[in-house]
């Protein structure tokens, strides 16, 4: 199975991808609420997340990284903080994210 294969099937899946264009196509984007769907179910399977971009109003608003919190990409406090961080900046952030699912966890489907 590939990522995307994965990321579809299991993290994006029932979500609404908020993306209409004003992004690369490939990348996924969601509301706060699918988002946080989408945080715990990365934690769940123990992906990594690298980053995340808020856009608001099709702009890209903000980027940040694990690096930034200093903390391992599989370290869920990292982007729990990060997004909790960014929704108290400001409403209406539509939010993706740059994940990495490992190749144990991609052989297993």
């Amino acid at each position: 199975m590939e990522q995307a294969e994965f990321l579809e099937k299991n993290i994006f899946i029932d979500l609404e991808n908020m993306n209409d264009g004003f992004a690369d196509t490939s990348i996924h984007c969601f509301s706060e609420a699918d988002f946080n769907t989408v945080l715990k179910k990365s934690e769940h399977f123990g992906l990594s997340l690298y980053t995340i971009e808020a856009w608001f109003e099709g702009a890209a608003f903000d980027t940040t990284s694990h690096e930034a919190y200093k903390k391992k990409a599989t370290d869920p406090k990292w982007y729990t903080k990060a997004f909790s961080d960014l929704k108290k900046r400001q409403e209406g952030l539509v939010y993706s994210a740059t994940y990495k699912v490992s190749k144990k966890l991609l052989e297993r489907n």
